[in-house]
């Protein structure tokens, strides 16, 4: 196959691309660094676009290992005619491929194996053509013989019909055919198991919806209710249009006593073979494309929230509620040292919530505390009441806000907590985490595994290995778009960094702490095992703000480092103003110049002359400072004090299909159904909002008992 043409038609790139991206993939090059570093060879696609694009090289490289292995299997059979060839080659799925190669795989006994042990496959055949003056019966008198176990025509008619459902069932374009009626008309049904049972699955008792038109979440749904007990569920299908497929390949209609026994063994080929497995299918594939759908959006809720701005220079004190144990709290510095920590009992009746209260205000007081960091997990609602109406005592203002805690209990157990944090109990190592990752998310949640963040919609339902596999991609993606403090990065930072690995994360950790601070980029090259190939991969990446180099602190690559100087120098900058990384007006110069112009004088595209000017306008910078601060609150609300019609301002926590949740300052978050995000019509809530966006919104309905908040934008 010519991956780089039909590439190209489907990311509809220049065919030139398509092969380059090719090449630069199979030369070992990280995705980070071609979507950042090599625009110029495929036209300025985007990280998730190259990665689509590589996923679906693997698909089809796989797809011709496979072709590959069939046609080796029919030929060891010597079986591989020039159709059977041409069918192979023609094949564009696995589906196909299989369908191709099902009549020639060893089967275990089945009845036409079975038939054709009694030596009924002469009769088969003949009966397939329905040759004018044959009798079917007569010539199933020939074939009784009671040591065989054919006790009558009868009998040998109806073995004949296993062996002819068979090859009904193992025609290619019989199960082609039937395949797409049943992706165009099917139906997915469900059904109470026990209608007397209550369950969250209610909805689903009495459901149906064609295969065509269903969303994910719902089969994502009816498969847990399937799986949990509370719903028997199945494909619908009316089967005349089925039906009439096979009966019009099989029946020539030239011997009406042939054609009764034919359209016989199609009904049986069908509903014996063909629908039960077609089903399988058919669900499987609604399955994986529902899955696929959901890690995309978990994928984008990941991305959005690993992207949201740092609270930085702040001294925050962590919460991490709880009844039994008590509340967990640790104070860390603006860089994340921590200063102090305490457990405080705030739910232990009133003389302990007094003590806990003094505490808090105690250690906020003596390390200027600036902002509280609350988990959202269990006792978080007694927790954030507490604290609100604790800080109404300080007389300069100090904030909270409550954050995710998903999967801090996973770091708190970890070895890297226990190496980062080893003098703290693993229970405040919690603590540490919930006031860090509001500083810096991205820096505190790459040290989890992404699946324990839990930003999506039945994820423990995916399959594991290819979730982890794109979330994964999606932490790269981010870590290397913001960049990396070479001397204050942790090795869990480190190791997404483009073109490292452990052992080589390990020994920069090493090096530093044997050294010193890195003083410029190129000192990279003296870490060991850090090789000319990873240092091309993650130089651009990491930042040296300590460095006498300005360029060492932006993401221009160190092989355009003289591309840049050049530039300053056709520029009119002076070298007072380079050392000083203030490079004023520089967009309006390069204007001036003419960006064609510079591009062709320095031998560079004009996508990395961009990026270069973009890197020198602001050297440092951080996309995330782009984005809207996280919303800071003095005060809480109760679910009791809210009623409908009143307007409120709120933080999306989580996107899914059928809304987003929003925090609007009670413990319990909103739904804004995906038919109250706007006035337009949207196929996804990810096409307005996004983890991290403050909205307005109003409420619709509230339902103290249930814990249920209806929400909306439309006002």
């Amino acid at each position: 196959m010519e991956y780089s043409k039909v590439l190209a038609q489907q990311f509809e790139i220049r065919e030139e691309y398509a092969a380059n991206i090719i090449a630069l993939l199979d030369d070992g090059n990280t995705i980070p660094f071609i979507a950042r570093y090599r625009k110029e060879m495929h036209g300025s696609m985007d990280d998730q676009l190259i990665r689509q694009f590589s996923e679906k090289l693997d698909y089809l490289r796989g797809l011709d290992k496979r072709r590959e292995e069939i046609r080796n299997l029919i030929e060891a059979q010597e079986k591989l005619t020039d159709e059977v060839a041409a069918a192979l080659e023609k094949a564009q799925t696995l589906s196909e491929l299989e369908d191709i190669y099902r009549p020639f795989r060893p089967k275990r006994k089945t009845r036409a194996s079975v038939a054709k042990e009694k030596g009924l496959e002469p009769l088969a055949v003949e009966i397939i053509k329905q040759e004018k003056g044959f009798s079917p019966r007569d010539y199933a008198a020939e074939f009784v013989n009671e040591e065989k176990g054919v006790a009558s025509a009868d009998e040998a008619i109806a073995g004949a019909m296993d062996i002819i459902a068979e090859q009904v069932s193992d025609s290619a374009e019989i199960r082609k055919r039937i395949r797409e009626i049943a992706q165009n008309n099917g139906v997915l049904r469900s059904v109470a198991a026990d209608e007397e049972k209550e369950s969250v699955y209610t909805m689903y008792y009495d459901f149906g919806e064609t295969v065509k038109k269903i969303a994910g979440h719902r089969v994502l749904a009816v498969n847990r209710g399937e799986k949990e007990g509370f719903l028997k569920v199945s494909l619908e299908l009316d089967e005349e249009r089925p039906l009439s497929v096979i009966y019009r390949l099989l029946d020539k209609g030239r011997n009406p006593l042939c054609s009764d026994i034919l359209r016989a063994a199609g009904e049986d080929a069908y509903s014996r073979l063909i629908f039960p497995s077609i089903e399988r299918e058919i669900r499987s594939e609604l399955t994986d494309n529902a899955a696929e759908n959901a890690m995309k959006v978990f994928a984008v809720n990941l991305k959005q929230l690993l992207m949201q701005p740092p609270v930085k220079g702040k001294v925050v004190l962590g919460l991490d509620p709880g009844y039994r144990t008590g509340c967990k709290v640790a104070v860390v510095d603006g860089t994340g040292k921590v200063l102090d920590t305490a457990v405080i009992y705030p739910t232990h009746g009133e003389r302990k919530a007094a003590e806990s209260k003094a505490k808090l205000l105690q250690l906020i007081k003596k390390h200027r505390v600036d902002i509280i960091s609350i988990g959202n997990g269990t006792a978080s609602k007694e927790t954030e009441m507490f604290a609100a109406d604790a800080i109404k005592e300080i007389e300069r203002p100090v904030y909270y806000m409550v954050v995710s805690e998903a999967g801090a209990s996973v770091y708190s157990a970890s070895k890297l907590a226990a190496t980062e944090l080893p003098e703290l109990d693993l229970t405040l190592r919690s603590a540490v985490s919930i006031a860090r990752r509001l500083q810096d998310p991205l820096a505190e949640l790459v040290k989890i595994e992404p699946k324990a963040i839990g930003v999506g919609q039945y994820q423990h339902d995916m399959p594991q290995k290819r979730l982890g596999e794109t979330l994964d991609g999606v932490v790269e993606d981010c870590v290397n778009s913001v960049g990396a403090d070479l001397n204050t990065a942790s090795p869990a930072l480190l190791l997404r960094v483009s073109g490292l690995n452990s052992t080589v994360c390990k020994n920069i950790v090493a090096y530093r702490e044997e050294n010193g601070a890195f003083s410029s980029r190129a000192e990279l090259k003296k870490v060991p095992k850090l090789g000319p190939k990873a240092f091309e991969q993650c130089a651009g990446f990491l930042r040296v703000p300590e460095s006498r180099n300005p360029l060492d602190n932006t993401g221009v690559h160190p092989e355009s480092y003289k591309s840049a100087k050049e530039l300053l120098g056709l520029l009119d900058y002076s070298d007072k103003e380079i050392k000083s990384a203030k490079f004023t007006d520089i967009s309006g110069r390069v204007k001036a110049k003419g960006t064609k112009t510079l591009a062709d004088t320095l031998g560079i595209g004009l996508p990395t002359l961009d990026d270069i000017v973009k890197e020198l306008s602001k050297p440092g910078r951080d996309p995330r400072d782009e984005m809207p601060a996280p919303m800071l609150r003095t005060d809480v609300l109760d679910i009791n004090d809210l009623k409908e019609g009143m307007e409120l301002k709120g933080t999306v926590r989580n996107v899914i299909d059928f809304g987003a949740f929003v925090d609007i300052g009670v413990h319990q978050d909103g739904l804004v159904h995906i038919s109250q995000i706007c006035d337009k019509f949207i196929k996804h809530p990810s096409e307005v909002l996004k983890v991290g966006d403050v909205v307005n919104v109003k409420i619709l309905s509230v339902d103290p008992k249930k814990n249920r908040i209806s929400l909306t934008m439309r006002f």
